[in-house]
């Protein structure tokens, strides 16, 4: 198994982050420690709750000796988002059992993000960046170039899977609107004669669980890259 592992390699770090630097404080401060703090908070109180602010008084500090190591909050985000990913175990690409490969590997995205609340929700839309991403995105085109993907799907896949596990975590996480059960029986209520699709397919649509609905999608998308392949995988040992 090849692992990320959490490790930092300064020399493929993007060059708009802060360099490691020294610490000027007696009790030294590190960039890892206000990663960790950063995520701490995004789990325990919420994306929003994380602030440059919030941050130092969790380190006991002031928001100034968090500046000396980054430059605000969005490398902050980018910092704890690259830190995460880190926890993804990447297997040795196998062109005989890519599309499995594929699926096992946006179930471990979706799970893992799912561990951290609703850091998803700062992450969205962002263009994922840093050195264990870039060995997930290696992997990723590696995996799906071997199997006999066009360039050019192979370079907009990324971001196609991606933005459905990041979509299918924030419809899991997100704390608004009515509950499924309100939302059922709404349907359920609605005149057969004008809906009779709506009313037939209202136990359908709101009684999946929301494993189900990732796993239909995942199966969903994986399928329409392998129609661009023209042939499935051989199968995993």
């Amino acid at each position: 198994m090849l692992s990320t592992g959490g490790q930092t390699e300064t020399a493929t770090e993007p060059p708009w982050w802060t360099p490691p630097k020294p610490s000027r404080r007696r009790n030294p401060l590190s960039r890892e420690q206000i990663v960790e703090a950063a995520l701490r908070i995004v789990d325990q109180e919420g994306a929003d709750a994380m602030t440059v602010r919030r941050i130092g008084e969790q380190l006991n500090t002031g928001s100034a000796t968090i500046y000396w190591y980054v430059s605000g909050k969005d490398e902050i985000v980018e910092l704890v988002y690259d830190h995460v990913m880190g926890g993804l175990e990447l297997p040795e690409p196998d062109a005989a059992c890519w599309a499995e490969q594929l699926k096992d590997f946006g179930r471990q995205a979706y799970r893992l993000l799912l561990q951290h609340k609703d850091l998803v929700a700062l992450s969205a839309g962002r263009i994922p960046v840093g050195p264990n991403m870039l060995r997930v995105m290696e992997w990723f085109q590696t995996l799906l170039r071997g199997a006999g993907l066009p360039d050019y799907a192979a370079a907009f896949a990324g971001d196609i899977f991606g933005r459905y596990v990041d979509a299918s975590v924030l419809e899991v996480t997100a704390q608004g609107g009515p509950p499924a059960e309100l939302v059922g029986q709404y349907f359920a209520s609605l005149p057969p004669d004008r809906f009779p699709n709506m009313t037939a397919m209202h136990r359908t649509r709101t009684g999946r669980d929301d494993d189900a609905r990732f796993e239909f999608g995942l199966d969903v998308l994986v399928r329409g890259f392998v129609s661009l392949v023209g042939r499935p995988d051989s199968g995993c040992d």
